[in-house]
C-alpha cells in the first residue's frame, strides 16, 4: 500500500511534459538514466566514491529546495537507486523519504523485481562470505510485505537457508528480516536503552571517562616510537604470588607497569560493568558461589576474581590450569561476562554517537566520532566443540535477561538448538569412561563449526553474516575452511582485521586435534582487510587504520597444561601494549604417585644438540639402544606409546621394515581393526603394539595383555602415564617381577618431565645426566 501510494502522489507531482513522455513511450525521459549510470558506477567502486560522490548527491537528493533534485525523484529510482543509498550512510529525512517515494505500475515492478533479484544475487557473489547489505532496504520498505515476513519467520524459526553446499561461504548465514534490527547504523541510544539519559551522564562524566577500563584501553593513542619500542625490544618480566591463582609473571615491552594485586573483595561498581550485567551477573553466577562468600564478595569465586580482575584490565592472559572437570565452567563464565561486557560498551558508543551525529547540524565530520573498527566483530572465541559453543550463547542469554518479564528475544534460537544441542538417546549405552572423559566429551563434540552473534541490549541474533557480528564462536577448523590457504578463489579473513578480544579456551585439546589450525588462525588476524566491506572511514578508529590492532587485541588463553607449542601461541602471537601475565605454578607431585600397580621405572636420556634435532635424536636412540633389548621373545607383550602422529608413522615403517611381529592401532584405525590388535595383542600372537596418543584420547580404551611398557616421548597429559602404567593390572596372568616401563626424555621436556614426577626429581634428573630408576610401590 505504501508503494502505491506514493507512486500516485509521485505522478501528481510529474509536469505534463513528463506524464505525457510517459504515455507516449512507456517509460522516463532519457534524461534519467544519468541515474542509472551513476548509481551503477557506485555499486561498482563503492569503495573509491564513496565520500567523493555519494555524500554530495545525498545532500543534493534531500535538499527539496533544489528543483533539480525535484526533478530527479523518478519511477526509476525505486529498485536500484534507493537500495544504493539505503545501503550507504543516509539522514533520518532521506529514510523517510525512501518509504513514500516508490511508485510503479505492476509492469514495471514486476521488471523491477527482476532486476532487483539479479543485482542482489551478483552483490551478493561479489561480496564473498558477508551477507548482502542490499537487503537492508528491502526489509526497511516492505516491512508489510507477507512474503517476506513469512520468510523471516521462517528463518527466525529455525529454517535453514543454505541449500547449495558449494556455496557455503556465501549463503551459511543468511537472516534477511534481522538485518536492518541488527544493523548499529540504523540504532541509537535511546531506542535500545530504556534510560538514555542515565547512560548519556555516564558518557559525559569525566570521572568515569577516566576510570572506566575500556576507555582506558581503547581510547589510549600509541605513538610510532611505542610501536617500534614494542616490536624490537625484549619484554621485561616481574614476579608476584596471588592467594588462588599462586605463582604469576608480568611482561611488558613497554615503561614497567604497576604490578596488580589482588583484591580481597569486589565492588561491583568498580568492575564498571554494562548495565543490565550488574543485575543479571550475580543470578547467574550464582550456583558456583558457597555459602562461605562474604555478604560484600557475592559476585564472584575466589578464582573468577583473580581472573576477572586480569582481564578487566586488558591485559593478556594465560591460566595453564583449567579443568573440565573443576573449574572448567567457571572460568567460561568469567570470559563470558567480559566478553559481553565489552561488546555492550562498544555497542553502546556507536549507538549513543549515532544519536549524536544524527542530532547534529550538517558540517565537517569530527574526530570525535571514531568508535568503530575496519570491520564489525570485536570478539573471536575460539573453542574445540559445538557444546561449548551451545554453553556459551545460553551464558550470554542468560547475562542479557534481566528478569523474566524482560526475556531478550533471541532470534534463530531453534535452528541452533538444532544444530548444537545433543540427543542423550545418541549416547552408546554401558559406556564407562573416566570422570574427565565425560566431561570433556560431553554433548556435541562435532569440532567444525562457525556462528556469528550480532548483540544489542534487548535482542540478540543467532547465525548473523560475520560483518554484522559482534563476536565468532568457532573451533580451529571451522576457521580454516573459511580462511581457506593461499592461491584459493574461495577465502575470506578481513572480518578478523579489528579482533579486539581473542578467547582461545581449552587449548590442550587443539594439540590432539591439529594445532597448525591455530597457528594458521593466528597468522590471519589483525590484518588490513583486503575490502571496504561498507566501512564508514569517518567513524574508524585511527589504530586501526594506523594498521595497529594487534597491539590493543587483548588475548585469554585458556588451557589444562604447560607446553611449548601453547607457550609459542602467548609469547610470539601476542603483542598487548597493556602486558601479559602468566600463572606459572610448578607441580610439586607429578603423576606418578598415581600408579597403583608395583612397577621399576626406568627413566633414559637422550642427549640432542638443539630442538630441532630431538626428533632424528630420539629415533636412533630408540632403535640402537632401547629396542635391541626388547627383541626378544621374553620381552612379548610389549606396549609402545607413542604420542606424535608422525613418530608413529615413522615406526611402523621400520617394524615392517625389519619384519618385527608387531601390530599397531591409531586415531585413524577402524573399529575392526582394533579389535582384531587388541586380542592379538592380548593373546601374545603379536609381541609389540604401536598405540598413538590421539586413539587413547579420544577413546580412552583399556588395553588388557601389558607386560612391558615403553614411553617413546612424555604424554602430553600427565595422567595419561599413571592411567597407562595402571593398565597393566587387567592383566590376568604373568609375574609382576617381568613388568618393565621404560620413558625416553631429554632436557628440552622439562615441562613434561615435571608434570609426571615432580618438579624436585625433575631438577636431580637433569642435572645427573643419567639414566634413573624408580621403584613405585603404590604408596608414593
Amino acid at each position: 500500500m505504501g508503494k502505491r501510494r506514493g507512486g500516485r502522489e509521485l505522478l501528481r507531482s510529474l509536469s505534463k511534459r513528463q506524464k505525457k513522455h510517459l504515455r507516449e513511450f512507456g517509460e522516463e525521459h532519457p534524461f534519467y538514466d544519468k541515474l542509472r549510470v551513476f548509481a551503477c558506477c557506485l555499486l561498482g567502486c563503492y569503495c573509491c566514491c564513496y565520500y567523493t560522490c555519494v555524500f554530495p548527491f545525498q545532500s543534493e537528493n534531500s535538499d527539496k529546495s533544489s528543483a533539480e533534485s525535484d526533478s530527479e525523484t523518478e519511477v526509476e529510482q525505486v529498485s536500484v537507486y534507493h537500495k544504493l543509498l539505503a545501503t550507504l550512510k543516509t539522514s533520518p529525512e532521506s529514510e523517510s523519504e525512501e518509504e513514500d517515494d516508490e511508485s510503479e505500475s505492476e509492469e514495471a515492478g514486476e521488471s523491477e523485481a527482476e532486476m532487483d533479484s539479479e543485482g542482489s544475487q551478483d552483490t551478493r557473489e561479489a561480496d564473498g562470505g558477508e551477507e548482502d547489505k542490499n537487503d537492508v532496504p528491502e526489509q526497511e520498505e516492505g516491512t508489510t510485505d507477507t512474503a517476506e515476513q513469512t520468510l523471516g519467520q521462517e528463518q527466525a524459526d529455525g529454517a535453514d537457508t543454505s541449500c547449495d553446499p558449494s556455496h557455503e561461504v556465501i549463503e551459511e548465514f543468511t537472516d534477511v528480516k534481522h538485518e536492518s534490527e541488527f544493523s548499529l547504523e540504523n540504532n541509537f541510544m535511546e531506542e535500545e536503552s530504556g534510560d538514555c539519559n542515565a547512560d548519556k551522564r555516564d558518557s559525559n562524566s569525566s570521572q568515569a571517562f577516566s576510570e572506566d577500563p575500556f576507555k582506558q584501553h581503547m581510547d589510549k593513542e600509541l605513538e610510532e616510537k611505542e610501536v617500534e619500542k614494542m616490536s624490537t625490544l625484549p619484554k621485561t618480566s616481574s614476579q608476584s604470588k596471588w592467594p588462588r591463582l599462586g605463582q604469576l609473571t608480568f611482561s611488558s615491552t613497554l615503561e614497567k607497569h604497576k604490578t596488580l594485586k589482588a583484591d580481597k573483595e569486589v565492588d561491583v561498581k568498580q568492575l564498571y560493568l554494562h548495565k543490565p550485567l550488574e543485575y543479571t551477573w550475580p543470578k547467574v553466577n550464582k550456583q558456583y558461589l558457597s555459602s562461605m562468600n562474604k555478604p560484600s564478595d557475592a559476585f564472584f569465586t575466589p578464582l573468577q576474581r583473580e581472573l576477572f580482575c586480569i582481564m578487566n584490565t586488558y591485559r593478556d592472559l594465560f591460566y595453564p590450569e583449567r579443568n573440565a572437570l573443576t573449574n572448567g565452567e567457571e572460568i567460561q563464565h568469567a570470559y563470558c561476562l567480559h566478553a559481553l561486557n565489552h561488546v555492550l560498551k562498544a555497542n553502546a558508543q556507536v549507538l549513543s554517537n549515532n544519536a549524536k551525529r544524527r542530532d547534529q547540524k550538517p558540517g565537517p565530520d569530527n574526530d570525535d566520532y571514531r568508535d568503530q573498527g575496519l570491520t564489525r566483530p570485536k570478539v573471536l572465541m575460539i573453542v574445540p566443540f559445538r557444546e561449548c559453543a551451545l554453553r556459551i550463547v545460553h551464558i550470554f542469554i542468560s547475562l542479557l535477561e534481566v528478569n523474566e518479564k524482560r526475556k531478550i528475544d533471541v532470534s534463530n534460537k531453534k535452528r541452533f538448538k538444532g544444530e548444537f544441542g545433543f540427543d542423550p538417546e545418541e549416547k552408546p549405552p554401558n559406556l564407562k569412561r573416566p570422570e574427565d572423559y565425560e566431561a570433556v566429551f560431553a554433548g556435541n563434540i562435532d569440532d567444525h563449526f562457525r556462528i556469528g552473534v550480532a548483540i544489542l541490549q534487548k535482542s540478540m541474533r543467532l547465525y548473523a553474516p560475520f560483518y554484522s557480528s559482534d563476536i565468532i564462536i568457532a573451533s580451529p577448523l571451522g576457521m580454516r575452511t573459511i580462511i581457506g590457504a593461499e592461491g584459493e578463489k574461495k577465502r575470506d579473513f578481513d572480518f578478523l582485521s579489528s579482533i579486539e578480544i581473542l578467547i582461545i579456551d581449552q587449548a590442550d585439546i587443539y594439540l590432539m586435534q591439529n594445532w597448525e589450525h591455530v597457528l594458521h588462525l593466528m597468522k590471519h588476524i589483525n590484518l588490513l582487510p583486503l575490502e571496504p566491506h561498507g566501512v564508514d572511514f569517518s567513524r574508524v578508529r585511527m589504530l586501526n587504520l594506523n594498521n595497529w590492532s594487534k597491539y590493543y587485541r587483548q588475548t585469554l588463553l585458556f588451557s589444562a597444561l604447560q607446553d611449548p607449542q601453547i607457550n609459542s601461541i602467548f609469547n610470539k602471537h601476542c603483542f598487548n601494549y597493556m602486558g601479559q601475565v602468566a600463572v606459572r605454578n610448578v607441580p610439586l607431585s607429578g603423576s606418578i604417585s598415581h600408579v597403583v600397580v608395583q612397577l621399576p621405572h626406568v627413566f633414559r636420556r637422550l642427549e640432542a644438540e638443539n630442538i630441532t634435532s630431538v626428533i632424528e635424536t630420539r629415533f636412533q636412540f630408540f632403535i640402537n639402544k632401547v629396542l635391541p633389548e626388547y627383541r626378544d621373545a621374553i620381552m612379548s607383550h610389549t606396549l609402545i606409546y607413542v604420542p606424535s602422529y608422525f613418530d608413529y608413522v615413522r615406526l611402523r615403517n621400520y617394524f615392517k621394515k625389519e619384519d618385527l611381529n608387531f601390530t599397531h592401532i591409531c586415531e585413524y584405525t577402524k573399529k575392526g581393526g582394533v579389535c582384531r590388535a587388541r586380542r592379538f595383542f592380548l593373546k601374545g600372537e603379536k609381541q609389540f603394539l604401536l598405540l598413538t596418543e590421539r586413539f587413547h584420547f579420544y577413546k580412552r580404551y583399556v588395553i588388557k595383555g601389558i607386560r612391558n611398557l615403553i614411553f617413546y616421548e612424555l604424554p602430553t597429559y600427565s595422567h595419561f602415564y599413571s592411567e597407562i602404567c595402571n593398565m597393566m593390572k587387567a592383566t590376568d596372568n604373568g609375574a609382576d617381577a617381568t613388568w618393565t616401563c621404560t620413558v625416553l626424555y631429554s632436557k628440552y621436556d622439562a615441562q613434561k618431565l615435571a608434570a609426571v614426577v615432580g618438579i624436585d626429581r625433575t631438577a636431580q634428573m637433569l642435572q645427573s645426566k643419567k639414566d634413573v630408576h624408580l621403584f613405585v610401590t603404590g604408596e608414593n
